[in-house]
């Protein structure tokens, strides 16, 4: 991963301000750099999840179909991963699946950036890409999405949910 996608996750992280979470990074697989150390400094425990094992993975797992129960997760993060997921229609809903009601959803990626095969490149993202993945899940609200650098893209939001002070839909 390369720093601008480290701040950017930060962006979004920084959205909400607990004393203590479970965190789900998909993607986790430490290619140039992992996540890990920033959310186990903020006292949140780190689960890493990838398609192929490897360092910096707890758990692997298949590309839609997550070994988790439904709002297992106070936080789902994924950086420079949507890019290589072949069906990104698929993958988002299953994020949201393991959030839990009120809960954060992080997701960095790139808007331009060179071919890159880990194992596959499909998807370069825009904003209102983004926004229509967030809408087809019919579970998120109060989207922040953002390019920064005009190659990479930030999309955050939260899940619905009567609990945490957003009602369902």
């Amino acid at each position: 991963m390369h720093r601008e996608s480290v701040a950017l996750l930060l962006v979004g992280l920084s959205r909400v301000d607990w004393p203590e979470a479970r965190v789900l990074d998909v993607g986790s697989l430490d290619v140039n750099g992992s996540f890990r150390s920033m959310i186990e400094a903020r006292g949140w425990e780190y689960v890493g999840v990838d398609i192929e094992p490897g360092k910096n993975v707890d758990i692997v797992v298949p590309e839609f179909e997550y070994p988790f129960e439904d709002g297992a997760f106070d936080v789902v993060i994924s950086g420079s991963t949507m890019e290589h997921v072949t069906a990104i229609w698929r993958w988002v809903p299953e994020l949201v699946r393991v959030l839990r009601p009120g809960g954060l959803l992080v997701i960095v990626t790139h808007a331009a950036w060179w071919l890159h095969e880990h194992p596959v490149d499909c998807w370069r993202i825009l904003p209102d890409g983004m926004a229509y993945l967030f809408d087809l899940t019919e579970s998120l609200t109060d989207y922040m999405i953002m390019i920064e650098k005009e190659t990479d893209i930030l999309g955050s939001a939260f899940k619905v949910g009567e609990e945490y002070g957003y009602e369902c839909k």
